[in-house]
């Protein structure tokens, strides 16, 4: 299977286990539906494990690239994006294909602490934090350190709710607590 072959079975990985779970997919569901045999995916990823760290990669990048380029887009200072933040994941709440954070699946379903697929999943996290530290720090908040720890809770919690209430709602109301911690930067 060329690297070519090998991007194509990750890129059509990724929504099998977005919508069904790390655990429910089985390899013979991921063979079935990439049309790719076991044989050939086992010959790029040794375990199921190694392909899912791939969709992770994949996703960790793809889904930082698009967030962090729609706040630049939707906001000019550096408090305007985180705020906007917000607007944009209540978009993302109203696609079709909205499951929540396949983060916080990988992690809910690789719960050991030594995991590399947990490990993975709380890195995203980290990358995200450490985004919105910068912004914050450019917003000149008095604790960026703990003004993007604030909100990178408020935005997993608003993607937790969201996916267990089917609703857009959480994201208004992390934007609204947003607002109150961000008060002083407007």
């Amino acid at each position: 299977m060329s690297q070519n072959k090998r991007a194509e079975l990750v890129e059509n990985a990724l929504p099998l286990f977005y919508r069904n779970g790390f655990h429910a997919t089985g390899m013979d569901l991921v063979a079935k539906e990439t049309g790719v045999s076991k044989t050939s995916i086992y010959k790029h990823f040794r375990t199921k494990e190694e392909l899912i760290l791939a969709v992770l990669r994949l996703r960790d990048e793809s889904f930082r690239n698009w967030l962090c380029r729609k706040m630049e887009e939707m906001a000019d200072t550096p408090a305007g994006q985180l705020l906007v933040m917000f607007d944009i994941l209540e978009q993302w709440f109203l696609e079709d294909s909205f499951r929540g954070c396949m983060f916080i699946k990988a992690s809910a379903e690789f719960q050991d602490q030594g995991d590399a697929i947990n490990l993975h999943a709380f890195e995203h996290k980290r990358l995200l934090e450490e985004h919105f530290r910068t912004l914050a720090e450019q917003a000149n908040a008095s604790n960026p350190s703990q003004l993007a720890r604030e909100l990178l809770l408020l935005k997993e919690g608003a993607i937790v709710l969201a996916a267990m209430s089917h609703t857009t709602a959480p994201a208004k109301q992390a934007k609204q607590v947003a607002q109150i911690l961000m008060a002083d930067l407007a």
